[in-house]
């Protein structure tokens, strides 16, 4: 009897890197916006962003190679960087990132919206986020993640489940040497909202569950509201609370 095999959802949307298309101009461009964060991250980036950034091996002066980025990944976290073609649906994103293939935009933005751009580029992705991906309770996290919003249907619960990643992935805070110090992607790619943290405008709370999955995401402003964890520990046992919600049918 002939077995029918599922193709995932996401092979629609990979893509390949031309790196060689890339001008002078655009990796001016990142240089640019490198420069322009690393003296605030120096001070204020969790150290396992800090330490991701030198073992994913990116480079200040030119864009990054995303094959190179995934043979570095691979050995420590067996996560890989993928090149997409743009915005993919939620089912397809979970199940990317079930198979620790993180999927990555390859266009960059332009000169004149350095510090702003409406939708994720390879700056935001790679930049952002692929430095954890080398901290091996994180790079866990994200899988899991991923494990769980690929099995489930219902959208009200995947957009509370999705406050947990809006408020550690994209914009999450760990406590570390006495001060909260950023992580999240959005955080770590924007001088605009990492300084509305570091000036005081963003009141931070400890993180919990609970609370977090009650926050509604805004997206249209600079955070009033965020969260620090104590450790990566925490977010990864948080999945395994929702996990056990699901299965006994409570509400999450």
């Amino acid at each position: 009897m002939a077995v029918s095999v599922t193709t995932p959802t996401f092979t629609h949307f990979l893509s390949h890197q031309d790196y060689p298309s890339y001008t002078e101009q655009q990796h001016a461009t990142w240089a640019e916006l490198v420069s322009r964060r690393m003296p605030q991250l120096a001070r204020h980036a969790a150290e396992e962003y800090l330490e991701g950034f030198a073992v994913i091996g990116l480079r200040t002066d030119r864009l990054p190679v995303l094959e190179e980025i995934s043979d570095r990944l691979a050995p420590r976290t067996g996560w890989s960087t993928v090149p997409v073609t743009g915005f993919m649906p939620g089912h397809a994103f979970f199940e990317m990132l079930a198979q620790r293939q993180f999927p990555t935009t390859t266009w960059l933005r332009q000169r004149d919206s350095l510090e702003y751009t409406p939708e994720p580029d390879i700056f935001h992705d790679v930049f952002g986020h692929v430095p954890m991906h080398a901290h091996r309770v994180f790079a866990n996290f994200l899988q899991r993640y991923g494990q769980l919003c690929a099995g489930i249907q219902d959208e009200a619960i995947l957009e509370r489940i999705g406050r947990l990643f809006w408020y550690t992935v994209e914009f999450g805070l760990i406590r570390q040497h006495g001060q909260a110090r950023v992580y999240g992607s959005g955080l770590i790619s924007s001088a605009g909202e990492c300084t509305n943290v570091i000036e005081g405008h963003c009141e931070i709370r400890s993180f919990s569950l609970q609370e977090v999955l009650d926050t509604p995401v805004q997206v249209d402003q600079m955070h009033k509201l965020l969260f620090a964890i104590e450790s990566f520990d925490q977010i990864y046992e948080s999945l395994q609370h929702i996990e056990d919600r699901i299965a006994s049918g409570q509400a999450v």
